[in-house]
């Protein structure tokens, strides 16, 4: 397409210009250098563009230090928005041998003129041509010197994201401008998971009338969304907002948002009529920012003067007035690098010879790419602050301010940048701070909407089309108290309807609705072909036992959950009887071993410790073992009647009737328990033991737990039996897996209740292996489901979601008997701190009472001969161990004396033999008395 009206415009370029070819050079700095400007003058934005790129002019050639003498000279022409006239006036902009063009405002007007200037190599500064697909890569030589709608549109969907809506309606005139910026807008919507649920385009032409925007607005009234972005041009958009307000559209709970193209209005033609204000209160308004500084403050004050006051300046204008400074630091640049204004024929163009077209007329700017160049790279402070171009082609650093329109004005209440997002902060402030995108971090100030409240609206109602919901229950064959279709009619019933309807009848709105049946009545149809039919928009919503799982929570949204439910096993038992053998029931074989092994050990610590001190603890062997196990054994029953005289044996039983207390009583208390609450058995202990197992498991036809056990637990699906009713679950399991049936059945909580009120041969084993809920579903980021949340928490508090489950889900007495399941017998692991214990109290004085023998031993030890050989040492240092270990504690001193004798006797006899000890006959008589 843009072949074909680029040929043609290429043929109208051709018939206006009548002159020869030619070719010329001016000197690197010629006196006066021309750029054109191209725009519509009687439009809001060109009637301040034009004042102030002529201002522009002036203030350049007025400054000797840019242009060293050299005189920007400007041609203007009005293109009036039409592609057809301004392809005309820019081709007469090239009879003056322009070197830039500054312009069009139009981006319809812009596409067009582009090809022309990539050709001809002049670039093309655009302050108001805001479409975003207008870029660098198609055409090289177009230069935005203002903000791209890319930008704008962000903004917006961060602002309809910040107030939590989900779904707008989109207004927009229908060219390249007002397409082009919808789609960006709705590819930001998309990445915050919001949407365009409708949108319409205006004609751009002047033949619509008031009746054709009533037709739009009242198509926009039957949607549910109540945010509407308008995105048009000024004369368009206050006929929509007049209409508007004349349809009561511009009250409650509605939002409207409108691009730049109102501010823009605003600060050039304020104040206006106050028809048109009081069309446009409570409005939010995108106004492109441009930071304070002294410069822009004077050139207000001096355009004030300069207009008295007649005409405001808008952002716009600030920028047409920054592109003329911006051509000039480009050109001195040029100028300073050798470049030269010159023009020369295109050679790809045949002769003109012979033809009324001309074609030789057609010149390019040599030096084109050099002063783009130049124009890209610049960095300089304007007006409009900063101005420098990114990678893209783009200015850097995009903000825009937030504007409520309030009364006669209007007022700002936030910021949003490319940086930082949303804030009450000028943006050129936050630009010295790191980026902060947190939602924390995200802040306007408070707005008065229209109806002017200060209620941020919902942003939707329900749709007053008079479409209903398509809400689809599935029909049940078993445990039809959750839900189930009245014979012969479309109605429903149950517990999850009457949930439901409660709920709907808490809205603050009307919801107009209808019951859908899905399944074919033989068996419980498949919930999760059921949700699926929600996300491909088959149903608008799903009502039911309907289990919310992750898989489901990727595609849908669900309400908040009315019904706590996860899945349990269930499997048959058998009563216990109290055998011969009951009294060993109540400890497991390795309690019993365990408690056995620590009485011989507290034992045999005991009479180790006693043993020396203690005549009740001495004797025969095989008195002293009888003593250890007799006195063992009696502190069961406190009846041990040894006394104990070391500190050490007197610790360690202290803290061996402790334990002993402990673990008497506990075994009390459960055998107390087996003699008198009937106990349950069953082979299946929970999940984990079916899994191990290879018995058949039941499932629930229709429910999740197919996949789950398949898929999670890990159970192949060979040995997954389909059931689909309570009598079937209860047939199956008194088959068991021998006859057929199945050894358990995996459910969710709530059908399991429901089942165990009526079957009382069956019971829960095990701990519930899931956690979920049941909720409603409805399509992804549905408003409804958030309104429904909070009806259903609004139930819950008031005691109707009890009531209604009572009604419907009340158990009979089988469920409330105290039969239970057999207890968990008393193991090991609820005594090893007593026995760790125990065993340390031991350990400790074993190891003090060592170390006194040891120290004793050494104290005592008799000088050995230096004949003894190593082997003989040791086993005498044995064999004293033992001596003193059995040796009675009052007789060590005696011991110690004799020994003492002994080897002074040793040492007569030596000296004897040498001749040097005449005492040995007294020493010999008085060992004798000793010994004696």
């Amino acid at each position: 397409m843009n072949a074909v009206r680029f040929v043609s415009y290429l043929f109208l370029f051709c018939v206006l210009f009548s002159t020869s070819g030619y070719s010329r050079n001016v000197s690197s700095r010629p006196a006066v250098v021309h750029i054109g400007a191209i725009f519509t003058f009687e439009s809001t934005i060109g009637r301040v563009a034009k004042t102030a790129i002529q201002e522009a002019v002036k203030d350049v050639n007025a400054n000797s230090s840019i242009l060293h003498g050299t005189e920007l000279k400007i041609h203007m022409q009005n293109s009036n928005c039409s592609g057809f006239l301004g392809l005309a006036e820019v081709l007469k902009l090239t009879e003056n041998d322009v070197i830039a063009i500054i312009g069009p405002q139009s981006s319809v007007v812009a596409h067009i003129i582009s090809h022309v200037a990539n050709e001809l190599q002049v670039p093309l500064l655009s302050f108001a041509a805001t479409d975003p697909t207008l870029n660098s890569l198609q055409f090289p030589f177009f230069v935005r010197t203002t903000q791209s709608d890319f930008y704008q549109m962000a903004a917006i969907s961060e602002v309809v994201d910040h107030y939590g809506w989900k779904q707008v309606t989109a207004i927009f005139i229908d060219n390249d401008y007002g397409r082009n910026g919808v789609s960006a807008l709705g590819d930001r919507l998309a990445e915050r998971r919001c949407r365009i649920s409708y949108k319409v385009g205006i004609p751009p032409d002047s033949g619509v009338n008031r009746g054709d925007i009533t037709d739009i607005l009242v198509k926009v009234a039957l949607m549910e969304s109540r945010v509407v972005i308008v995105h048009v041009y000024p004369e368009m958009g206050f006929k929509i907002f007049s209409m508007a307000n004349h349809l009561e559209m511009m009250g409650n709970g509605w939002v409207w948002i409108a691009t730049d193209w109102l501010s823009s209005v605003l600060d050039s033609a304020s104040p206006l009529p106050s028809e048109t204000m009081d069309s446009v209160q409570g409005v939010l308004v995108l106004r492109q920012h441009t930071p304070d500084s002294d410069r822009k403050r004077a050139f207000s004050s001096r355009w004030h003067k300069l207009t008295g006051g007649s005409l405001g300046l808008h952002s716009y204008g600030l920028y047409a007035y920054d592109s003329v400074w911006l051509i000039a630091h480009a050109l001195d640049a040029f100028f300073n690098q050798g470049g030269i204004i010159s023009f020369s024929n295109d050679s790809r163009l045949p002769s003109g010879e012979g033809s009324s077209l001309h074609l030789e007329a057609i010149s390019i700017f040599d030096d084109g790419k050099l002063l783009l160049k130049n124009i890209l790279q610049s960095d300089l402070v304007g007006l409009t602050g900063r101005i420098k171009f990114g990678i893209d082609g783009s200015l850097i650093l995009p903000a825009y301010d937030v504007v409520n329109v309030i009364g006669t004005g209007y007022r700002r209440i936030g910021y949003w940048s490319n940086y930082s997002g949303l804030s009450i902060t000028p943006p050129e402030t936050l630009y010295t701070k790191p980026p902060n995108r947190s939602s924390a971090n995200q802040k306007l100030y408070n707005a008065i909407w229209p109806g002017d409240t200060l209620l941020t609206p919902r942003g939707w109602a329900f749709a007053n089309n008079g479409k209903q919901l398509r809400i689809g229950v599935p029909i049940r064959v078993g445990f039809r108290e959750f839900v189930s279709q009245v014979q012969g009619t479309d109605t429903f019933k149950g517990f999850c309807i009457d949930v439901f309807t409660a709920a709907v009848s808490l809205l603050p709105y009307p919801v107009q609705y209808q019951f859908v049946p899905f399944g074919d009545g033989k068996e419980n149809p498949s919930y999760t072909e059921l949700v699926n039919k929600i996300s491909t928009g088959f149903f608008d919503a799903a009502v039911g036992d309907i289990a919310i799982v992750t898989k489901r929570t990727k595609v849908l949204d669900f309400t908040q959950p009315y019904v706590t439910s996860g899945l349990v096993v269930v499997a048959p038992f058998r009563k216990l009887n109290s055998g011969a053998w009951a009294f060993l029931r109540p400890f497991s074989a390795r309690m019993w071993i365990v408690t056995a092994c620590f009485f011989l050990v507290v034992g045999l610590v005991v009479w180790i410790l006693e043993h020396r001190i203690n005549d009740e603890f001495r004797g025969p062997p095989k008195r002293q073992v009888i003593t250890v196990l007799w006195f063992s054994l009696s502190t069961l029953f406190f009846a041990h009647r040894e006394n104990t005289m070391s500190s050490l044996a007197r610790f360690v039983l202290l803290i061996w009737l402790f334990v002993v207390l402990i673990i008497n009583s506990s075994y009390t208390a459960s055998l107390t328990s087996i003699f008198t609450v009937q106990q349950l058995s069953s082979p299946i202990k929970g999940i984990e033991s079916l899994k191990e197992s290879n018995e058949r498991v039941g499932y629930q036809v229709g429910s999740f737990a197919e996949y789950y056990l398949r898929e999670e637990v890990g159970i192949p699906k060979s040995r997954l039996v389909a059931l689909g009713s309570p009598e079937a679950y209860a047939d199956a399991l008194k088959l068991g897996p021998e006859k057929g049936g199945v050894a358990a059945i995996v459910d969710e909580l709530p059908y399991v209740e429901l089942f165990l009120s009526r079957q009382c041969t069956f019971r829960i084993v095990g701990q519930e292996f899931t956690k979920s809920g049941w909720g409603f579903a409805f399509p992804r980021d549905s408003p409804l489901a958030l309104d429904m949340s909070t009806a259903i928490l609004a139930l819950s508090e008031n005691g109707d979601l009890q009531r209604i489950h009572d009604k419907w889900l009340t158990q009979s007495t089988c469920s409330s008997e105290t039969s239970e399941l057999e207890s968990d017998r008393l193991h090991l692991k609820s005594f090893w701190g007593l026995f760790l214990i125990c065993g340390l109290a031991c350990f400790i004085s074993l190891l003090i009472h060592f170390c006194q023998i040891t120290r004793q031993l050494y104290r005592a030890a008799p000088v050995e001969s230096p004949s003894d050989g190593q082997g003989s040492s040791r086993s005498g240092r044995l064999h004293r161990l033992l001596s003193l270990m059995d040796e009675k504690a009052g007789q060590e001193k005696s011991a110690v004396k004799r020994r003492k004798l002994e080897r002074s006797l040793s040492e007569n006899d030596r000296d004897c033999e040498l001749g040097r000890n005449p005492m040995r006959k007294e020493t010999e008589r008085m060992t004798g008395t000793t010994s004696t």
